[in-house]
């Protein structure tokens, strides 16, 4: 017999056939909540001038501190990974929300630090970011929330370096 959460994802996505098993289904649950937590987290940080990723490079940086970080590392650190590191970087410096400087001992090597108008839109968001956390788990006991994040280290998925799903 289907569960109800079962035939009520499969109602959502108008799916007439069974799901293949309970991984398929928890699957497709996983991407649908994080598209869910995606868009409004899209409809979060839009007003201030920034799309998702903008605000992961800035976020990373406001954590940087003063020295920054090289391209490269920021990439290593974003959430959602994005092959088009120089472009976003490109976009927020055109914004003056970030600033590029040459490595003195490293030529080869680009330095990137946020500029107070970067920070000041990181730090804009900090208290709605968490409340929208907040809102998102709302139905989990912090019991269930830390049972949610060992499953997802039990399926290999690495939450080490993520925040809370906006």
């Amino acid at each position: 017999m289907e569960r109800p959460s079962v035939r009520r994802l499969r109602e959502e996505i108008q799916q007439t056939k069974p799901f293949q098993d309970r991984s398929h289904a928890a699957g497709i649950a996983l991407v649908r909540t994080a598209d869910e937590g995606r868009r409004s987290f899209e409809s979060l940080v839009a007003p201030h001038g920034v799309s998702v990723e903008q605000y992961n490079v800035l976020r990373i940086l406001r954590g940087a501190g003063e020295k920054g970080l090289p391209t490269l590392e920021i990439a290593a650190r974003l959430l959602e990974k994005n092959p088009g590191i120089t472009r976003l970087i490109d976009k927020l410096e055109a914004k003056q929300l970030v600033r590029r400087a040459r490595c003195e001992t490293d030529r080869r090597q680009v330095f990137c630090t946020i500029t107070p108008a970067g920070a000041a839109i990181v730090n804009a968001l900090d208290e709605p970011l968490r409340r929208q956390n907040q809102q998102f788990f709302r139905g989990l006991t912090p019991k269930q929330i830390d049972t949610l994040r060992a499953n997802y280290a039990a399926a290999g998925i690495d939450d080490t370096h993520a925040q809370a799903v906006p």
